[in-house]
């Protein structure tokens, strides 16, 4: 069992007129096999969350603590904060021009796990997942992201997934920019992940449409950088009829 503790944290980005102040005390537990679905309009600080806890410069934690299994993440660089465990899904996947995806997957799944995975089975574990995730093999030999479509991106974010076997994966908007099928094939891809390798999941979305395929146990709410309600599935059905509007008139 894996344990992401996240307490009162306070995150801000450096500006002009100084330090601008973003999260403003989040608390959340993740565990294993457990499935945790932010949502909030735009500018609520749901991407702030990831990116701080995958070590992104851009941001500075003030305040708060986040641990792994007791140990502090915060403390780690990066690469460390993967080897523990963590995993981020990007909103935007960045192109790597000169590196093969077969390469990239390799390289990482070495670093992560300490040694090189025998290749024989390594190539069928590739494949297989390709294949699920209705990715053409020919992408094995393409460079990382490059010339993609959104929506090959997206699947080679879940393909990293499945083949690094994270404690906690964090996957920040992984289903902006899909059409109905390609959701659906990265959804079940998700869904493998969680109930194969009991990888504990925070999904971050705007929307409600990935969450019919993706079913929560726990939905929280954020709102001006805070989380404002919290609740179970149920929560996600009623912001599909309500909105947000009612939240952000509350905070207004």
């Amino acid at each position: 069992m894996a344990t992401l503790q996240i307490t009162d944290l306070h995150v801000g980005v450096e500006t002009e007129e100084g330090t601008k102040e973003i999260l403003k005390g989040v608390t959340l537990t993740i565990e294993s096999g457990q499935t945790h679905a932010i949502m909030g309009p735009n500018g609520s600080g749901k991407s702030t969350l990831a990116y701080s806890i995958a070590g992104h410069p851009k941001y500075t934690v003030t305040s708060g603590s986040v641990t792994l299994d007791g140990e502090d993440v915060l403390a780690m660089s990066v690469d460390e904060r993967a080897r523990a465990g963590l995993f981020l899904a990007m909103q935007y996947p960045v192109e790597v021009p000169g590196v093969t995806v077969s390469n990239f997957l390799r390289t990482a799944k070495t670093a992560v796990s300490g040694e090189a995975p025998k290749l024989r089975t390594w190539v069928k574990d590739v494949r297989t997942s390709m294949d699920q995730l209705r990715m053409d093999s020919a992408f094995a030999d393409r460079n990382v992201n490059e010339g993609f479509s959104g929506g090959e991106k997206k699947r080679h974010e879940i393909l990293q997934m499945e083949l690094l076997q994270p404690k906690i994966a964090v996957l920040d908007e992984t289903d902006s920019g899909l059409d109905v099928d390609a959701l659906r094939v990265v959804s079940e891809g998700v869904n493998r992940v969680r109930e194969s390798d009991d990888t504990g999941v925070l999904l971050i979305t705007h929307y409600t449409r990935i969450l019919r395929y993706i079913r929560p146990d726990h939905v929280h709410v954020f709102v001006d950088g805070r989380i404002a309600e919290e609740g179970g599935p149920e929560l996600a059905d009623r912001l599909e009829a309500e909105g947000y509007d009612r939240y952000i008139t509350a905070g207004a």
